[in-house]
């Protein structure tokens, strides 16, 4: 489709974005002459600015009940000149934007959504998991291969933080609409102290909220460092390529360091099916408790053990 504009759409949250970065790059290669723009969130456009996929980045209205925003927005949509949509969202809000076309003047669209050119039907209590369900969604459209995310073009200075040669990340945050989701800190503390007697340095990461955490294990292991709050994606994605391995909650920086090749222990709770949502990688390896709090330390620290001995060929 040579010389055409197209829109993808993918609003997040963190994981899910970073999860369709695979599916964003097929879209750019089988589209190489056409002019791609992103809709998504606020939050994402530096993330979606730095891929160099797009020649815009439009941030998503969210227009809700007000109806000269609806109006406005639907103006902005049909005056651009979109042949084809990618809707990767696949949410009540992206079908509420196709919705929002002419049926006479509507671009190809591929998406769940009736009525789409390239429908990708599938039910509600699906087990699908996010890459493979996109997958799937994009073969219909003409679109066979679909690799994981190439997360290359994340790098950051890491000079600053003073490293030593062999550490370990710790990732004990999550959306704190999801305290559920958490390991408890004091089982994150207690491995960061087993980490750091095999001579691996415990690095707690995460964003601001997780600054607790963080003084909280480097209170229990001194030898650990707090990284909370000084990272940013591309620097996560640097101390992952460096780190050798990473434990992490069912959180979006969870992805992001096992698409950058760390071997990954993921943490699931009964908040989230890891069918679905698991981080994908090279190596990763999933654990599963109702509750977070019956998961022990022994059974994470053996799956630790495994990755780092076996580079990942061991069963979890």
């Amino acid at each position: 489709m040579p010389h055409s504009r197209i829109l993808v759409i993918k609003l997040g949250a963190l994981g899910d974005f970073l999860m369709a970065l695979g599916p964003m790059q097929a879209i750019r290669r089988h589209h190489p002459d056409a002019e791609l723009v992103l809709l998504t969130r606020a939050a994402y456009r530096a993330l979606g600015e730095a891929t160099g996929l797009f020649a815009e980045i439009w941030v998503d209205p969210a227009p809700r009940w007000s109806p000269v925003a609806w109006w406005r927005w639907r103006s902005r949509l049909r005056s651009a000149g979109f042949t084809r949509v990618y809707d990767l969202q696949t949410s009540d809000r992206s079908a509420g934007y196709f919705r929002l076309f002419p049926g006479d003047r509507r671009p190809e669209w591929s998406g769940k959504v009736a009525g789409a050119s390239h429908r990708h039907d599938y039910p509600e209590d699906h087990r699908l998991h996010s890459i493979d369900r996109q997958r799937a969604q994009l073969a219909i459209a003409g679109i066979a291969d679909v690799p994981l995310p190439d997360l290359s073009f994340l790098d950051g200075d890491l000079s600053r933080f003073g490293l030593p040669e062999r550490f370990a990340l710790l990732i004990p945050g999550s959306s704190p609409e999801r305290p559920v989701k958490r390991w408890p800190i004091e089982r994150y503390a207690e491995l960061a102290a087993r980490l750091a007697a095999q001579g691996a340095v415990p690095v707690v990461v995460g964003g601001e909220a997780e600054a607790a955490a963080g003084r909280a294990i480097r209170d229990r292991v001194p030898a650990a460092r707090d990284l909370t709050g000084r990272t940013g994606l591309g620097q996560l994605a640097a101390l992952a390529r460096r780190a050798v391995v990473a434990v992490g909650n069912d959180t979006g920086p969870t992805h992001l360091v096992a698409l950058a090749g760390c071997p990954t222990v993921a943490l699931f709770s009964a908040a989230s099916d890891p069918a679905k949502t698991a981080p994908r990688g090279a190596e990763v390896c999933e654990l599963y408790a109702p509750a977070l709090a019956d998961l022990p330390v022994d059974r994470v620290a053996a799956a630790v053990d495994d990755l780092i001995r076996f580079e990942g060929d061991a069963p979890c």
